[in-house]
């Protein structure tokens, strides 16, 4: 007997023995019962994000790199992460409409599988450029492959939002998922390294598109194993009703009057600031540099690291001092790292940035993630998040769009200045403007203690200390 059904059969046999009401004993016991099967749920989550994490390392991490050996240029690689990020959070008005009818776990357990799938016909390309077929039109299929990849795991997005959104206690939010993204990041770190090794071992055989299509295997059946944990998942009973639908049109023109969708206009123009340069850091270290694949996944990775580390920090800074101050720090942050990478080259530098980037995005992404399960009713909540990542998308499509065209364009202008340097400073300017413009006209939705930067800087330095000695496993003395 398993220590949950265990610690349920000796709670009724107490209530049978206690003179209690037939109708509350049995109202008890399913409350208890609900309980332990959330906390189960939250266990199996883990894994599932770790299984999701494997996924992400073997595959999303290497999706611009196989672009490039495929021999994308720059615009085709802003058009690859541009059509990805816009049209998946479109669709995700289908994967709302979808809970209408069906069960969440019916549907994220369908479209998981799907893109699980979609990763065969990625692998094909590699064939077809071994072959020397359509090889000139291969980055496009590569862009139409990939773009169905994220649309079926967008439909699945809603349904997965509001289930968790029924699991996880409010009052835990950060702190699990902080946990939750600390473990799963553990594992997407390990496998995107361990990726990177294989990759530079068939590329000294002269087998790169092999070494790709090895790893987008892995990773479609990392993500058929994270369909497995969906499986087993708890569901609490829901149904989407039509009478909480509100149309996007709608939610744009609350974007004065709402905070959620004032929200989500900050961090649409905030996407496609960071777009603007995000998907060239790869193409200028493995095409400008000439970093090995090992060397670009160990600076890429070092963002990861920190992000790992300090995401439990910023969960339980989240929780104390609100996700708006969460999001005020961190964009700082994020915005002066892309200035750092224009003084010098060197992989070991370049960490440096990628550190200071990774902690601004581990405090800006939970913060955010969690700002909406705060300011969102669970009736409406899939539908908010729908339209808040369809104006992702369009951030995303802008931004990265935008980035190939500049990159394109700048050898025009025959100035003195690496191209990639005033993409670089463009991203950076065009963060802090947002921030400035939009973060003072957000709300904190949640009573939170006032933040007080001395007092409480020196309790997140001594935190985070102790949160990276724990990271790496290491005993300390506690006073």
């Amino acid at each position: 007997m398993k220590k949950e059904e265990k610690e349920h059969f000796e709670l009724a046999e107490v209530l049978r023995k206690e003179e209690i009401a037939e109708k509350k004993r049995r109202l008890i016991l399913k409350n208890v019962k609900e309980k332990i099967e959330k906390e189960k749920t939250m266990k199996l989550s883990i894994k599932e994000g770790s299984f999701a994490s494997i996924m992400y390392g073997l595959g999303d991490s290497y999706i611009i790199p196989y672009a490039l050996a495929l021999n994308a240029n720059n615009l085709q690689i802003g058009l690859l992460k541009s059509f990805s990020g816009l049209l998946p959070p479109i669709f995700q008005l289908y994967g709302s409409k979808l809970m209408e009818k069906f069960s969440r776990k019916r549907i994220i357990l369908t479209y998981v599988s799907l893109q699980a799938l979609t990763w065969l016909p990625i692998i094909f390309l590699s064939l077809l450029f071994w072959k020397s077929l359509f090889a000139s039109y291969l980055p496009y299929l590569l862009i139409t492959f990939y773009t169905l990849y994220a649309i079926f795991g967008s439909i699945a997005t809603p349904a997965w939002f509001s289930l968790l959104g029924d699991i996880v206690p409010d009052n835990v939010r950060g702190k699990y998922f902080g946990k939750r993204n600390k473990i799963a990041g553990s594992v997407g770190l390990v496998s995107t390294l361990t990726a990177a090794f294989l990759l530079d071992f068939f590329k000294t055989k002269g087998l790169i598109l092999l070494g790709f299509s090895v790893l987008f295997f892995l990773a479609s059946i990392a993500r058929f194993i994270s369909a497995y944990y969906f499986k087993k998942h708890y569901q609490t009973k829901f149904k989407q009703k039509k009478k909480f639908y509100f149309s996007f049109l709608q939610f744009l023109a609350g974007i004065r009057k709402y905070n959620f969708a004032k929200f989500s206009l900050f961090a649409s123009c905030m996407h496609i600031s960071v777009m603007v340069a995000s998907p060239f850091f790869a193409v200028y270290m493995l095409n400008e540099l000439e970093f090995s694949y090992t060397t670009f996944i160990i600076v890429t990775l070092s963002s990861s690291l920190a992000n790992l580390l300090l995401m439990p920090i910023w969960g339980k800074f989240s929780d104390k001092y609100g996700r708006k101050e969460t999001m005020t720090l961190s964009t700082i942050l994020i915005s002066i790292m892309p200035i750092l990478w224009l003084f010098s080259s060197s992989p070991y530098y370049l960490i440096l940035p990628q550190i200071i980037g990774g902690i601004g995005w581990a405090g800006f992404s939970l913060a955010s993630f969690n700002f909406i399960y705060d300011s969102t009713s669970p009736e409406k909540r899939a539908f908010c998040v729908s339209y808040y990542n369809i104006l992702l998308g369009i951030g995303i499509f802008i931004g990265s769009a935008l980035g190939g065209l500049i990159l394109q364009k700048i050898p025009l202008l025959n100035l003195n200045m690496n191209k990639f340097f005033i993409v670089f400073l463009i991203s950076a300017s065009l963060r802090s403007l947002t921030s400035i413009i939009f973060l003072p006209r957000i709300k904190e939705v949640r009573k939170v203690k006032k933040f007080h930067p001395i007092v409480s800087f020196k309790r997140f330095e001594h935190g985070m200390f102790h949160e990276i000695i724990d990271g790496f496993g290491i005993k300390h003395k506690k006073y």
